[in-house]
């Protein structure tokens, strides 16, 4: 039988922002937690949506469109192939849900590519 996952648990044990840990599967996909802060990267998933579900924080999502604010307990699906680039102004806790093996800057690689299935 599974345990249960505690967010605030998994949250303490890293300090790294943009640096995304694995904390369970399902199926194909990942369930990540992400402290964030600053500005990330512009980037896309060509093959995939990315779900953003904020835990702590505010996050705001910059598109070349436009942008989208994002509270606690607020989430949102970007369709794959869009564009972004996630901000937030203060440290910003979040899930994301994505599936395995996806790079968190997608092709665009940058200083901010993390390794890929880090478990927490």
């Amino acid at each position: 039988m599974s345990k249960v996952i505690n967010f605030k648990e998994k949250f303490h044990k890293f300090d790294d922002h943009w640096s995304p840990r694995v904390i369970a599967e399902m199926n194909d996909y990942q369930f990540k937690l992400v402290k964030v802060e600053g500005e990330f990267v512009w980037h896309d998933h060509p093959v995939t949506d990315e779900v953003f579900i904020v835990i702590e924080g505010v996050l705001s999502i910059e598109f070349r469109d436009g942008n989208v604010t994002l509270n606690s307990g607020e989430m949102y699906v970007i369709p794959k192939g869009v564009e972004h680039k996630p901000v937030a102004k203060s440290e910003c806790k979040i899930m994301i849900v994505v599936p395995k093996g996806v790079v968190n800057t997608g092709d665009s690689g940058s200083a901010l590519t993390a390794e890929n299935d880090v478990w927490v």
